[in-house]
C-alpha cells in the first residue's frame, strides 16, 4: 500500500475494522479444544517445526488466545524467525505472561488470562531490534483478520 508524504500508519489503519471476541474468564466456558490443542494448551506440548498453521501466515490483524480469546500478539510484531513456529518480537501489555519451564532452562509464556502454554521467548538473539522472540505454538493461537472497512 503506497502512502502520502505526512500521512501516518494510524490513517491507514482507518480504514480496517477488526472485531475480537470477548474473551472468556470462566474456565467452565472456555473454548473447546481438539486432543491436538489440549496436548500443546494443557499439557505444555510442541507442536513439530513448520506444521502450524501460522509459522508462515502473513496476514493482518490479531493473535488471540485459542482456550479463551485473550489478545496476544499483533501482526505487525510478527517476523519470519526461519525457526518453523511464529515468531513475535512483542506481546499486547499485561496479556502474556513469562515463567520458569520446568525443564529450568527456558522461560514459558502463557496467556495471562487462563495460563494457557503459548511457547517459549527468547532474549538476545539478533532476529530484531527489540531482541526478543516469542515462539509460539500455532496450535496455541486464532487469529482475527482485519477486514478492509
Amino acid at each position: 500500500m503506497l502512502q502520502a508524504c505526512g500521512q501516518s500508519n494510524a490513517q491507514q489503519d482507518e480504514k480496517y475494522s477488526e472485531e475480537l471476541p470477548p474473551v472468556i474468564s470462566n474456565p467452565k466456558k472456555y473454548n473447546r479444544l481438539s486432543e491436538k490443542e489440549a496436548y500443546v494448551i494443557e499439557k505444555q506440548g510442541t507442536e513439530y517445526a513448520f506444521s502450524g498453521e501460522f509459522h508462515n501466515y502473513k496476514g493482518k490483524g490479531t493473535y488471540i488466545c485459542k482456550r479463551c480469546n485473550n489478545p496476544l500478539f499483533t501482526s505487525s510484531s510478527k517476523f519470519d524467525s526461519r525457526t518453523g513456529w511464529p515468531s513475535f518480537d512483542d506481546m499486547i501489555a499485561d496479556n502474556v505472561k513469562e515463567k520458569a519451564d520446568t525443564d529450568g532452562m527456558r522461560t514459558e509464556v502463557v496467556c495471562a488470562n487462563c495460563d494457557a502454554h503459548l511457547g517459549h521467548v527468547f532474549k538476545n538473539e539478533g532476529f530484531t531490534e527489540k531482541q526478543t522472540r516469542h515462539c509460539v505454538n500455532s496450535v496455541s493461537l486464532s487469529f482475527v483478520k482485519k477486514e478492509l472497512k
